[in-house]
């Protein structure tokens, strides 16, 4: 195990202890999305890029530096460049679907689309990911 795997690994366990998230499934979300710490994919179609290890749309960015007090460049650099921000961010957007659905599979969707097609797909990508890793029982 890398030394970045392991920060990433008790970043996940603190952001879901934190959130009340599953780590199993922060974890499925990360092997998903690949990302990496200090990486920004881009742009998007809507010309918003993907920040770090769990890929955070920059369309947070705005909220964040609200909720942070600093600027949106700021919260740029500590989204995109620290492991236990980025992790932390993806855990509370999480949090805030699963507060809005009530469901966790919606949640996982939604984390990526609420478009249903493009959310069920992704969703189904991380149920996937979770089995073939073995955090998930059938």
């Amino acid at each position: 195990m890398s030394a970045m795997s392991g920060i990433l690994a008790g970043c996940i366990l603190i952001a879901a202890q934190t959130y009340s998230i599953p780590p199993a499934v922060l974890l499925g979300i990360y092997q998903v999305e690949g990302g990496r710490v200090g990486q920004e994919v881009g742009p998007n179609d809507n010309g918003t890029y993907d920040l770090g290890p769990m890929q955070i749309n920059t369309l947070w960015l705005d909220e964040l530096s609200g909720v942070w007090g600093v600027s949106p460049t700021t919260a740029r650099k500590w989204v995109r460049d620290d492991p236990c921000t980025n992790v932390g961010v993806s855990a509370w957007i999480l949090r805030r679907h699963l507060n809005d659905t009530g469901n966790l599979s919606k949640a996982i969707a939604h984390y990526h689309s609420r478009t249903p097609g493009i959310g069920g797909k992704y969703k189904k990508k991380v149920v996937s990911s979770m089995e073939r890793h073995g955090l998930l029982r059938k």
